[in-house]
């Protein structure tokens, strides 16, 4: 299936279906310069069948994790793009979960002012999520995505077959980010989520619903000035628990720490059945991390408004409301929850 993405100036189609990585030369332009970013926890055939339909493709391997997402490795990137010769009508390819597009698509958003990337996102928290919106970035200073750029890919390639190699944990990462759209936006999707035994059979159906709910709202706010905040939902304390736990021997994944953050903002009938959903797919409903540490992360949040950060509740599956919270407010809320 094929979702149209128009963010002002910027078009582009998302194509879901088993097996496009090997469509990849039919439905994406590689008659040209292209550099494939992958990194070293994608199975590298992900990354070699899109080489192989390329004219002229390179293979840059960057290292795993959430710790490469730094300025030293995006100029890495950048390095091999101008090893390369690459001129503006070449192209990048990013290959991988969100870490890879990111990066890649920064590289790709400042080299030479811009040059056209494409995103082929392996991971299911990736295909959900990071695959719409045209956000890229990288770490600094230990704060999460604090220096990046809007740069919309010009198409998305999404095969749900790279998802059986994921591992469990993996996987429910990325349920997680679907029962956060589910949860403010989609009250059957969220039912379906709640209802189906195995999400196989119904994988490309679920990303189809998820992707249409985040183009919807990338579509009336492309430039993140409000609605948009609704995708923020257990971000604004999920990403205080990631960095908290970025510090112990078993760090959170995102979705695991955006899944323990929706415990914060849920209340009401959407808060206990938030919690058996994510119970459902393994996901954690608790953290371990005081009041006071978690706050001093969300206080970095870079959406904040001076002392204020804007929060996304959830009474109902399918409904939400924002709410402004400052300081006190912030600590009375994490409080309560512990």
């Amino acid at each position: 299936m094929t979702l149209h993405c128009h963010f002002g100036q910027d078009a582009y189609d998302i194509r879901i279906g088993r097996g496009l990585l090997a469509e990849a030369g039919r439905l994406l332009d590689l008659r040209r310069k292209v550099l494939v970013v992958t990194d070293s926890g994608v199975p590298e055939d992900y990354a070699r069948t899109i080489l192989r339909q390329c004219r002229e493709g390179s293979l840059l391997t960057i290292p795993q994790g959430e710790g490469a997402k730094t300025p030293e490795t995006l100029l890495s990137i950048l390095d091999e793009l101008l090893r390369l010769g690459f001129t503006r009508s070449d192209a990048v390819v990013a290959v991988g979960g969100g870490v890879v597009g990111d990066i890649a698509g920064f590289a790709a958003a400042v080299y030479q002012r811009g040059i056209e990337y494409y995103n082929v996102p392996t991971t299911l928290l990736s295909q959900v999520d990071s695959s719409v919106g045209g956000k890229t970035a990288v770490n600094f200073r230990g704060v999460k995505n604090i220096v990046g750029a809007f740069h919309n890919p010009s198409a998305v390639l999404i095969d749900p077959d790279t998802l059986l190699t994921l591992d469990s944990r993996l996987f429910a990462e990325g349920v997680a980010e679907v029962v956060k759209m589910a949860a403010t936006s989609d009250a059957g999707l969220f039912s379906l989520l709640e209802q189906t035994p195995d999400l196989g059979p119904v994988l490309p159906e679920v990303i189809a619903s998820a992707l249409r709910i985040k183009i919807e709202v990338v579509a009336r706010d492309p430039q993140e000035k409000g609605l948009r905040a609704v995708l923020n939902f257990g971000h604004t304390i999920g990403h205080a628990i990631e960095a908290a736990s970025a510090k112990t021997p078993a760090p959170f994944y995102h979705g695991e720490a955006v899944a323990a953050g929706m415990m914060y903002t849920s209340a009401g009938e959407a808060h206990g059945r938030i919690a058996r959903l994510l119970e459902k797919f393994g996901l954690p409903t608790s953290d371990p991390f005081g009041a006071d540490e978690l706050l001093a992360y969300a206080l970095k949040d870079k959406k904040r408004n001076g002392a204020a950060v804007k929060l996304v509740l959830v009474d109902k599956p399918g409904e939400f409301r924002f709410e402004w919270a400052d300081e006190d407010s912030l600590r009375q809320l994490i409080q309560s929850r512990k």
